[in-house]
């Protein structure tokens, strides 16, 4: 089945997010704007994830829930699971990586967490848009011990992205890669023509940015395992805003 996946998006939970962008907002939009399957990946908390699952239920969406995980280097990859209560063990694993920056609320953002009313429970005490410790060569077996999937995060971007901040693809980084809404079709052709799976995703922190881009991924059935197989295995038929490459298109109609 063809499934639009939108895998990285951002609540007012990330401190560089709208506090218009509650858990509940982003999965309504989601909906009204034709996705099936969305990803809360807030940075280095999963605290918001709970509202969001209540929220897809509400409306009839997939959720994913993960983090956006920042390396050492300043390389900006997710870290997804199957259900919040993963996520939120995951962001256990990850708080000792963390510096205990404390946060200005007025200089760098508020930090709340949420209920699916949109009602504020609390506030995250340090500053959320930091770098780990971890090396980018040990955060995907991290993420894997714990359970989830991981792939570097808007390998295109000028910064924060694996090109940008190591200038290379290293060996193990694994079979998917994802890129953001401004893409181009050169670089996804050279991506795929390396062998990688390559997804798009709006990495929306503001309400217009959400369903700005997405993947349309041919899964088995409408589950996170089943998206991922099906993603691992390159069966990701068209791009948005891309088009599909001229092979694809003798096979499935890609979304406009």
């Amino acid at each position: 089945m063809l499934l639009r996946c939108d895998l990285h998006n951002h609540s007012c939970l990330s401190p560089c997010g709208s506090l218009d962008q509650s858990p509940s907002g982003l999965a309504q939009l989601a909906k009204e704007r034709g996705l099936d399957v969305v990803a809360l990946t807030d940075h280095h908390s999963a605290r918001n994830t709970p509202a969001f699952a209540e929220a897809c239920a509400r409306v009839g969406l997939l959720g994913v829930y993960g983090l956006e995980v920042a390396t050492v280097e300043e390389v900006h990859c997710l870290a997804l699971f199957d259900t919040p209560d993963e996520a939120l063990a995951f962001e256990q694993v990850l708080q000792p990586h963390l510096p205990a920056f404390p946060n200005n609320p007025e200089k760098l953002g508020d930090q709340p967490i949420v209920d699916a009313d949109d009602n504020i429970l609390g506030f995250m005490p340090n500053y959320l848009g930091v770098a780990t410790d971890i090396p980018f060569s040990q955060l995907r077996p991290l993420i894997e011990g714990a359970g989830g999937v991981f792939y570097p995060a808007h390998v295109d971007r000028p910064a924060f992205s694996l090109l940008s901040q190591l200038g290379r693809i290293p060996e193990g980084t694994g079979p998917v890669l994802e890129v953001s809404r401004h893409a181009d079709a050169d670089t996804v052709d050279r991506l795929r023509s390396d062998g990688y799976a390559v997804v798009a995703a709006s990495d929306a922190h503001y309400p217009d940015t959400v369903a700005s881009a997405w993947a349309v991924v041919d899964a088995a059935d409408r589950t996170w395992p089943a998206i991922w197989e099906a993603m691992r295995a390159r069966c990701i038929t068209a791009l948005h805003p891309l088009q599909a490459t001229a092979a694809e298109k003798t096979s499935t109609t890609p979304i406009t």
